[in-house]
């Protein structure tokens, strides 16, 4: 049975200047429009320290709040498989209210041909109604879970913690409960000592919201243009 707390909606979308996704729920778009691609490189994975991070590693967690069209878990499933070690793990755990149908995220994807093997596995595999908690074994060494519902809720109820964090929920301006007080405190109580987390938003009350939530927040120059962009660490006690 579905836990009612988990049930979601499919996500409608507007397509704009070809194939870029834009939610009308949020008044968005999904990416950057410059590069998502590129952008995922510059903001979540190398504001997480990776792929450094995974070459001593032997399993590795990776929340985000927001999944989306699945860019940021197939740009970092593409470079997990370049630097991974035998027999290392990397579980991918993503918290999204409004998942896309199998469709619409190949549409998205398939703007980028670098990322044609993964878009072709994912799509493989999403279900046609995802609801509650979407369990993917893209192979041997690379897991994917996309909870679908409230992501405070799913958050504060997720059993372990994560090693770094990729918050990419849709502009603070726009979607204000992303980046709550509430919601920080539950990423950083799901965060191992020392774990990190990386975001394209730089508003000051989300900062502050990070802040208060206990994490050491670093200002690092955003994508393309973009003056600011936010990381940090939960530093060891």
């Amino acid at each position: 049975m579905t836990d009612p707390n988990q049930i979601s909606e499919v996500q409608s979308l507007d397509w704009r200047d070809g194939d870029m996704p834009y939610s009308p729920q949020f008044g968005d778009h999904f990416y950057c429009q410059t590069d998502g691609r590129l952008e995922c490189s510059h903001v979540f994975l190398a504001g997480n320290g990776l792929p450094d991070r995974w070459k001593p590693a032997k399993n590795f967690a990776i929340g985000e709040l927001g999944f989306g069209t699945g860019l940021n878990f197939c740009e970092t499933w593409r470079q997990w498989k370049e630097v991974r070690q035998a027999g290392a793990v990397l579980h991918f755990t993503s918290f999204e209210l409004y998942p896309m149908d199998r469709a619409s995220i190949d549409r998205a994807l398939a703007h980028w041909p670098e990322l044609d093997i993964e878009r072709a596995a994912l799509t493989a595999l999403w279900p046609d109604n995802p609801q509650g908690s979407v369990e993917l074994q893209l192979d041997g060494q690379t897991k994917l879970t996309v909870v679908c519902g409230a992501a405070l809720d799913n958050v504060a109820r997720h059993d372990t913690p994560f090693d770094a964090w990729f918050l990419d929920g849709f502009a603070p301006s726009r979607n204000p409960d992303m980046w709550s007080p509430e919601l920080m405190s539950a990423v950083f109580d799901k965060t191992v000592d020392n774990g990190s987390f990386a975001t394209y938003a730089a508003a000051g009350f989300v900062r502050r919201n990070l802040q208060a939530a206990g994490f050491a927040v670093e200002r690092r120059p955003g994508f393309a243009g973009k003056r600011e962009m936010l990381c940090g660490k939960k530093e060891r006690p």
